[in-house]
């Protein structure tokens, strides 16, 4: 269900990407991330992400706080009204620094070259100092030259406590929402032309839908005025999963299916070797 840095087992995936014109930081997407994590391997590990920005840095990571249910919500507006897909589309498609901050449970590290990743993995506390094979780099280096890297360290304490990962980037392209779902959990560059088995809920939003488009979320009283400004009224999504498997790739639409309600047009993504 993602990329990690070692052995592990990730299930009940919830990926939410959302587009909406922020009152301070325009045109933006908002990417939601969680999973149950597992972790097989002796030591610590790591789950890889891969965003569609040139732009990032640790304020742009969102504290849930006391909100750590705010993705389930999103599924619990959603839930009502999917039905498993049956079909899916298929698409062949600081400079060089690397920022390392704490966030949540995880320690993270931001880059834009992948390649820079080993050189700062120094700076994660040992108890979570993943080992991070070379070639995996090289791969999100070649595969996803446009993009920034993320890296969350957690050790198997950590994997338990996690709260939901939210951010929100500037995208390279502004009308095509893209969520990472790249699978791969040995530590090694992922097969991209496996067919892998899924368990993920895919949600959407926008804040450009008609009247009446999507669900609206039942967000909590107390909820935060901070955060409450980067999440959606509405929602809609697919759940992928009970023994589906699809080619390997990353979940996307286009903002006008989107609006169209069109969850058909979901396509899953492979990267193009550049």
């Amino acid at each position: 269900m993602c990329i990690s840095a070692d052995e592990a087992a990730f299930s009940g995936t919830i990926v939410y990407c959302g587009r909406q014109q922020h009152p301070e930081h325009g045109l933006i997407h908002v990417l939601g991330y969680q999973n149950t994590a597992v972790n097989l391997a002796d030591g610590p590990n790591a789950m890889l992400l891969h965003l569609p920005t040139r732009q990032l840095d640790p304020r742009h990571f969102l504290s849930v706080g006391r909100a750590g249910d705010v993705l389930h919500r999103m599924v619990a507006a959603v839930e009502r009204e999917v039905a498993a897909a049956d079909g899916i589309a298929w698409m062949g498609a600081e400079a060089g620094g690397v920022q390392v901050f704490e966030h949540d449970v995880y320690t993270v590290l931001v880059a834009d070259d992948p390649t820079a990743v080993s050189h700062a993995l120094w700076q994660v506390p040992p108890q979570r100092r993943p080992d991070l094979e070379p070639d995996l780099l090289r791969f999100y280096a070649e595969h996803f030259p446009d993009h920034t890297i993320v890296v969350c360290c957690f050790d198997n304490a950590d994997a338990r406590r996690a709260k939901p990962l939210l951010l929100w980037y500037v995208p390279l392209d502004p009308d095509r929402l893209t969520v990472p779902s790249l699978d791969g959990h040995t530590g090694r560059a992922p097969d991209l032309n496996a067919t892998v088995p899924v368990d993920h809920w895919v949600v959407l939003s926008t804040d450009q839908a008609p009247a009446g488009w999507g669900t609206p979320v039942d967000y909590p009283g107390d909820m935060r005025h901070r955060l409450r400004a980067f999440l959606p009224t509405a929602v809609m999504g697919r759940h992928y999963g009970e023994g589906q498997t699809l080619p390997n790739g990353d979940f996307a639409i286009g903002h006008r299916d989107l609006l169209a309600g069109d969850l058909d047009r979901i396509e899953r993504l492979r990267p193009i070797r550049r």
